[in-house]
């Protein structure tokens, strides 16, 4: 009797190694595991235009008690003229202190296990976006409640992108590295997209489940990384990833790659003395001011205050802009506002590709973010013309405005952690990822609050423009240098042709 072929289902689980199945699992996890950090933190914008709304269109207007009242069905105290200062206020307690925790996040994330760090840090998440919404339940109108809910969570929330960014860094190497993490930082988007789709479900009838409801799933996913996340490569038997090319001590091996660009003669001279050995010749976890003396992190990291502060305005904002500007209702609003983020996932992927096919992370980023601003300026102007000229406008500005965000995020930052001045050794990855989106959080801070304190969405707009341009000047000496690597490639490789 003739024996059946394996099945193709079968055929195709058995193509990919042990190896390959644990990534591809980590990938997954960790993706989820980020995708609940920002789903957690999008509800705030969509619930402003409900704290704070025209109420002459609500049922119960007409009553003698609510006639010529337009803020009567307001949250208090949210229902003042200075309504947009306290909005100010809670986006910046949240920011500021995201900002200042993580600089030292990535410190805690070198030395603590990272699956205990990540699970203490979605549990504790899960906790205070819940008290927010618990405000609605318990009738709270002091605003010092909601602000120390909030500098609370914007500190527990710092455990999140440093740990993720070391874990995948842990189990990939540098092939195709952009293309990957360009996928993978979609999470960002994802999870922006989830929380506003959640948030808007209940925003108009209990608006506090739009936060407990986000606050029990990234708790939940706490639970998860509690059983299932694996660290390193090594944990489980599988074969680490390779961080350098084998050559990468021969000169001139990749015209124009992060390495090369990077390094000068006399970063080449100090290699040795950013990465600390303990007595035994094992290496220790890097300083704070030793992962500033990496090639490419200071510039990087000044580069993604600007950009990361263009695109955080937009993601505390944009629901109440387009609900300002288009007339909208607030689930609307925030509805629409996802498709800012549907860009950005589109602007990700195509980043990593093409910073993966060139070499040039650097002028990747320059060339999206030059490509921004002019149409930032179109956005604000024609951006309210029906909803064709909405979508594609929001869709076009979230891939270039959140293209670069994303790959110095994750590429970028994943290839100084793995620099070769570190002698191959990626215990810094947590730590660079740290002071890249610290630095980046400053901005960050700084975009929310400056919107609300600028009384015409025209200056928050030319505000957006001269961050996006600055970002571009803070990148030129990497491009140049990334520009001239790549003339010298082409050179040499035809002058050994007609050799």
């Amino acid at each position: 009797m003739a024996r059946a072929t394996v099945p193709p289902g079968i055929r195709c689980i058995q193509a990919f190694s042990r190896d390959n199945w644990y990534r591809g699992f980590t990938l997954v996890l960790t993706f989820l595991f980020y995708t609940s950090y920002h789903l957690s933190r999008k509800p705030i914008s969509i619930v402003k235009s409900e704290l704070h709304k025209n109420c002459s269109g609500t049922a119960g207007y007409g009553n003698a008690s609510h006639r010529d009242n337009d803020t009567w069905c307001d949250w208090a105290p949210f229902d003042k003229p200075n309504y947009r200062m306290l909005f100010a206020a809670l986006d910046n307690s949240f920011l500021v202190t995201y900002a200042i925790g993580m600089f030292l996040s990535g410190m805690f994330g070198e030395r603590l296990p990272l699956r205990y760090y990540l699970t203490a840090g979605m549990l504790l998440s899960g906790l205070f976006t819940a008290l927010f919404g618990f405000g609605f339940y318990w009738n709270i109108h002091n605003i010092w409640y909601y602000v120390v809910i909030q500098i609370a969570n914007g500190l527990v929330q710092t455990t999140g992108w440093p740990a993720v960014v070391a874990c995948v860094g842990n189990w990939f190497g540098k092939g195709k590295r952009g293309f990957i993490m360009g996928i993978w930082n979609s999470h960002t988007s994802v999870g922006n997209i989830l929380g506003s789709l959640i948030a808007g479900v209940f925003v108009s009838s209990a608006w506090g489940l739009s936060f407990i409801v986000p606050g029990a799933i990234i708790a939940a996913m706490g639970i998860v990384c509690f059983f299932f996340l694996v660290e390193y490569p090594e944990d489980v038997g599988c074969t680490p990833p390779k961080h350098h090319d084998q050559r990468e001590q021969e000169p001139l091996i990749r015209h124009g790659s992060m390495e090369e660009i990077f390094t000068s003669p006399s970063d080449a001279e100090n290699e040795g003395t950013i990465f600390p050995s303990d007595q035994m010749g094992e290496p220790t976890a890097i300083s704070f001011l030793g992962a500033l003396k990496i090639p490419g992190v200071i510039e990087f990291s000044l580069c993604l205050l600007f950009a990361k502060l263009v695109s955080y305005t937009f993601l505390f904002w944009l629901p109440l802009y387009i609900s300002s500007v288009a007339h909208l209702n607030p689930k609307a609003a925030g509805d629409i506002s996802t498709l800012f983020d549907v860009g950005g996932i589109i602007g990700g992927i195509l980043a990593g590709i093409i910073s993966d096919y060139t070499g040039g992370r650097a002028t990747t980023c320059w060339v999206m973010l030059i490509a921004a601003a002019p149409m930032l300026f179109l956005y604000n102007y024609i951006g309210k013309n029906g909803l064709p000229t909405i979508i594609g406008m929001l869709i076009l500005c979230g891939a270039l405005v959140n293209g670069p965000y994303a790959l110095i995020t994750t590429a970028v930052a994943a290839d100084l952690g793995t620099h070769k001045c570190l002698k191959r050794n990626a215990k810094a990855l947590s730590t660079v990822t740290a002071i890249i989106d610290g630095t980046g959080s400053i901005g960050a801070a700084l975009g929310p609050l400056l919107a609300g304190l600028l009384t015409d969405w025209n200056k928050v707009f030319y505000m957006l423009i001269a961050s996006d341009i600055l970002a571009c000047l803070l990148l030129s000496r990497l491009v140049y240098k990334e520009i001239r690597g790549c003339c010298g490639c082409s050179m040499r490789v035809r002058g050994f042709k007609e050799f």
